[in-house]
């Protein structure tokens, strides 16, 4: 059986995406929640990696973290969920989207950090995050226009590029900023909010019980 040891739902960007990823490809899976930034956490993850991070994926003796790899992973594992595009231009330009958001966005990552209980809107942001936020809306608009015929997702269907982006919907939802003439992004946000995955892990973070200082400042 496969297991996925995550951290807290209301916070952990990383551990959402590959978690969506695996629940969008239908995979029998178990999760294993680590509350961050309690005493022993640490201890708790490099029980099964040694990076010290979530989130980690067990298949038997395969160990797999970092987010993009694993949903990789999920994807070479579970090949009839098709989550890359067939189309081998499509799939690299999924890939390159998916890569960007995985090491990019740093200032849009810090000045609105993934917290599902929180709801400020109108948050104002400064240069570096509005430069960040900007880029995403391109990317989603751009990709979305390019593949409008197959669905409402970044490349029709639900791919893993998707999956990489949970989080900023998930981030714009609490902060909303500069989407009230936007009306692609807000589409596209309704439609990933629908996803019957993504409503159950809102409702699951909304259950937890932690606080992190840091998140909710």
């Amino acid at each position: 059986m496969l297991r996925l040891v995550i951290g807290n739902r209301n916070y952990s960007s990383w551990s959402l995406r590959p978690w969506l990823a695996l629940a969008m490809a239908g995979a029998a899976f178990e999760v294993e929640r680590i509350a961050l930034y309690e005493p022993g956490s640490r201890e708790r993850i490099l029980a099964h990696g040694g990076s010290g991070k979530v989130p980690v994926l067990r298949d038997g003796s395969v160990t797999v973290w970092e987010s993009l790899a694993i949903c990789e992973y999920v994807a070479e594992r579970f090949p009839q969920a098709g989550l890359w595009p067939l189309d081998p231009a499509v799939r690299a330009h999924a890939r390159a989207v998916a890569t960007e958001m995985h090491g990019g966005f740093a200032a849009l990552r810090r000045e609105m950090p993934m917290n599902i209980r929180r709801i400020e809107p109108g948050r104002v942001l400064g240069d570096e995050a509005t430069a960040d936020l900007a880029r995403v809306l391109a990317l989603w608009r751009q990709s979305r226009a390019d593949h409008a015929a197959a669905g409402p997702f970044l490349f029709g269907r639900f791919s893993i590029a998707d999956a990489m982006y949970a989080p900023v919907v998930l981030r714009l939802r609490s902060y909303c900023p500069a989407l009230a003439e936007d009306p692609d992004a807000r589409d596209y946000m309704a439609a990933m909010l629908a996803l019957a995955p993504m409503q159950q892990w809102i409702a699951d973070a909304l259950a937890e019980t932690e606080r992190i200082a840091a998140f909710d400042a």
